[in-house]
Order: structure tokens, then sequence, then C-alpha cells
């Protein structure tokens, strides 16, 4: 979807759809207050009809208001105005994205910047417009035949604003917004694919493709003979199970100065997993095709920074395979050796994101890098301790987590710190190896951060356990393409263009 920034007189403004709000009890939004002036009233007595009242969800959809150049005029309740925060305002523009898709418009005026919600600027009310508009208007077809697909698309959306002064930080916010959503769309698509499909070759290719689209990014792929090499013990132990050949992918984008150190993207790319011999239940476990949705999140920050052009220098790295039983697969009991020589006795082979993983984070060693930040949907414990609302956040350093959360907060895109105190390693004891790959029942989500930190002593590290949002299950099951935007807006931070 296209999008646009204007400003001037909106009486004026041609559109197909000029969308206006209306607070609880039919109290007109600053635009919607200039907009009824010109029609000489003729909105506000359509309300006192009482079709609409304002309570967030609500719509109505005006033809031939007199006085405006807008051949339609779609008015949303905004709730009330004491509560318009920013999580509300995205709901308010989810909604009328959502009837403009069920007209005939293809296009429309977003009219909803006055007033701002309570807890945000211009520029992160328009960006949230943006993700939110995007996101609504994402459906997913590469293996259905969409028939419900809108027959006009919304195509292209104007955001207004009141006044010229404001235009260059709402251009910003537009720009910003919608490279985050590509991104985000990107990760959502990547999850929402099948495992048959979407393999860790599949991976690879769009790793490749992305390296033909983008002058600065460059691609690396690693086949199993050249992990093997590198003694990466962890990460293909985990592959041997399957058919599908492991591949760790490294994609270099280079924005910043030659000299200056990279921030390091690590996901975990499982492709699917089952278990291994450790066999997960039935129930659901067709959602197991979102445990590559670390590497999804990484792939989508990359191309929001390849759009963005952002001056930075950024490595993505996403170990990928399946893990599936198999008379060669990894077997309870079973030891084996990482890259950092670390042995690893293997209790439960459903525990096998931390093995690629941490296999990952040691070759990102050699990058020298700022910082390392990986994402993974590593555990259930995580979704049982946080829910479906933020990330789980680890790391043993105070300001990296204090810039995380505060970027997560900025995106709407929230993380929580849990601990990662020393008073857990010990749950990992083995008394066959260095160490075991679970920690028992007891702070799952905690053990198995501790396992990870074992492999990360040498820079500056962060753990973000996603397996509470990267996506929803039910009737309305699908990718959510987070923490696209917590991480775009790390790499924003960092490299100057948001201060």
């Amino acid at each position: 979807m296209e999008f646009k920034v204007k400003t001037g007189d909106l009486t004026t403004h041609k559109t197909p759809c000029l969308v206006l709000g209306v607070f609880d009890r039919r109290k007109l939004a600053g635009a919607a207050e200039a907009a009824d002036r010109a029609s000489g009233g003729q909105i506000s007595a359509l309300l006192k009809k009482g079709d609409l009242d304002g309570e967030i969800g609500q719509t109505l959809m005006l033809y031939d208001v007199p006085g405006l150049a807008a051949e339609r005029v779609l008015l949303v309740g905004c709730g009330k105005k004491k509560e318009l925060t920013r999580a509300n305002a995205r709901k308010v523009v989810a909604c009328a994205i959502g009837l403009l898709q069920l007209t005939h418009c293809g296009d429309a005026t977003l009219a909803l910047s006055e007033p701002l919600p309570t807890d945000a600027d211009l520029y992160a009310a328009l960006r949230d417009s943006v993700l939110a508009a995007q996101d609504k208007v994402y459906r997913y077809s590469q293996t259905k035949e969409d028939k419900k697909a809108p027959k006009t698309p919304l195509k292209r959306l104007t955001l207004w604003v009141g006044g010229k002064q404001e235009t260059g930080a709402a251009e910003q916010a537009v720009r910003h917004g919608h490279a985050m959503a590509n991104g985000v769309a990107l990760a959502k698509e990547l999850g929402n694919l099948p495992g048959n499909i979407c393999t860790p070759s599949y991976l690879a290719d769009k790793a490749q493709q992305l390296g033909k689209d983008f002058k600065a990014l460059k691609v690396e792929v690693l086949n199993e003979d050249k992990m093997a090499e590198l003694g990466m013990g962890a990460l293909l132990s985990v592959s041997r199970g399957s058919r599908e050949p492991a591949k760790l992918i490294i994609m270099h984008y280079k924005g910043g100065k030659s000299d200056t150190k990279p921030v390091v993207l690590v996901g975990k790319g499982l492709t699917f997993d089952a278990g291994g011999i450790s066999l997960k239940s039935a129930a659901e476990m067709d959602e197991m095709k979102y445990d590559m949705c670390g590497g999804a999140s990484v792939f989508g920050t990359v191309l929001a920074a390849c759009e963005l052009g952002l001056p930075i220098n950024l490595i993505a790295v996403v170990p990928s395979s399946e893990n599936l039983p198999d008379g060669a697969a990894n077997k309870p009991g079973d030891i084996v050796t990482s890259m950092s020589g670390q042995t690893i006795e293997i209790l439960n082979t459903d525990a096998e994101g931390r093995l690629i993983l941490c296999d990952a984070l040691t070759y990102c060693e050699r990058f020298d890098p700022a910082v390392v930040i990986d994402m993974a949907t590593l555990t259930g414990a995580c979704v049982v301790a946080l829910g479906k609302h933020p990330a789980g956040l680890f790391t043993p350093d105070d300001r990296l987590a204090e810039e995380i959360l505060k970027a997560g907060d900025a995106a709407a895109d929230r993380a929580w710190r849990l601990p990662l105190w020393d008073d857990y390693q010990p749950q990992l004891d083995s008394n066959f190896a260095d160490i075991a790959n679970i920690g028992g029942r007891e702070a799952g989500a905690v053990t198995a951060a501790c396992f990870l930190s074992r492999f990360t002593k040498k820079y500056r590290w962060a753990h973000l356990d996603i397996a509470g949002i990267a996506w929803v299950g039910g009737k309305e099951k699908g990718g959510t393409g987070r923490p696209v935007a917590l991480l775009t807006q790390i790499l924003l931070e960092r490299s100057g263009v948001l201060k």
C-alpha cells in the first residue's frame, strides 16, 4: 500500500473517502469539526439520529456531504477523548481500514491526527497509523485462493496533518512506518508459510534474493560441510533427524562507517519442530511451523534497514534447521560438542532451539560486535510467565536492558525483563557433560536464557524469548511479525536517525 502526507484545507481535498473521528457522546474530533462547519452542520445533524455514538469499533459511511470535496465521509468511533491512547488509536485506524476494504474506494484520506493520543507525539501517532493500516490489509494467499479478498483493495492512504510545519515529522513517520510495515509483512509471510515450503533452503534462497535486491546487503550461506569444519556439533545434531539440510544464513548490511562495530541480530530459524525423539503432542503441532519466527523477524528487520538505507552496520545470523524424529536424530542422553568446545548433554530433544542458537552465538564472536541480540520462540514457559503481550527479555547488561525496553515502548512492541541470575545456573549441571540442555521444570524460560549466556561471554548480549508474541492461534491463526518494530526502533536510534 502507498502512503503520503497531505496538509492544507481539508474541505477542498478531493478523495474517494475522507475518514473523520467521533468521540464518545458524538463529540467531533478536530478535523471533523472543520468538516462539519463546511457542511453547514449536516454531519452533527446526522449523528443526532443515533446511528453512531462514538464508541471504538463503530463506523458510519456518509455520501455527498455538502461543502466537502470528498466523495464519501467515513465517521469512525474513537471512544472517550481522555482515553485515546496509542493502543486505542491503532484500534480506530484498524476499524476504519477494515470498512474501507469492503468499499470500492481504493484510495482514502485519514484525518485522525487531531487530537493526538494522550501518550504519543505526531511522529509516533502517524507511524502507528501506517503500521496499523498495513497490518489490516495483509492477507495470506500464497497457498490458497483468497475468495474473501476485497474486490477493490485499499492501495493508497493519505495521512492529513493540520499545518505545514508538521510535514517534516509526518513524512519521516510515514517513511519509517512503511519500511517497518514491509518488514512486519515479510516476517508474517515467512512464518505463515507451511514447513514443506519454508525449509532452511527456502530461507537461504530468500536471503540471497534480498542480497540481489539491495546493493548494501551481502549474503553468505554456510552448508553442513562448512558448519562441520567450524565444529558446530550442537547445531548439526538437530538437523540429523531431518532430510532437509541445515543452513547458517549470514546477511551483512553495510550502511555505516567501515570502522564502526556492527549490531548483530540472531534469529532462531527452526522451520518445523516436531520435538524430535521427545515428540510433541499432536494437538496444535501444526503451529510449530512458527518456530522460525525469530529468524523471520530478523529477515523483516533487515528489509526495513535496507529500505531506509540506515547509516549503520548490521549483521543478521539465522541458524536454520528442522527438528524431526529419525534413526539418526538426537536421543535423550546423547552428548554433543558445541563450536565453543563446551559439551552438552541432551536431556530433552525438544529443547533444540538453544542447540542451534548456541553455535550461531559463538560464530558471532568473529564480528567483534557492538551488541548481539538474539530472538527465538524458545520456551512455552515464557508464555506461561508473560502471556501473549510482551517478549521476555534476558540480559546481564542493565544499560542494554534499558535501551531495549525503551525501544519496545516507543515502537509499541514491548518487552519485559526477567532475571538472569547465577542462582539458576546449577539447574543446568550435568554429570556427563559441561552443561545440560534443560534445567528442569522450574523457571524454564530463565534456564534457557542461562544456557545461551554461557556462549556469549565475549560481547554485550541480550535474548528475547518471543514464544508468546510471534503468532496467534485459534480462528485468527497467523504470524504477528513481532518483534520487527522493536528491532527496527533500536536500529533507528543507534544509527542516529532518531534521537
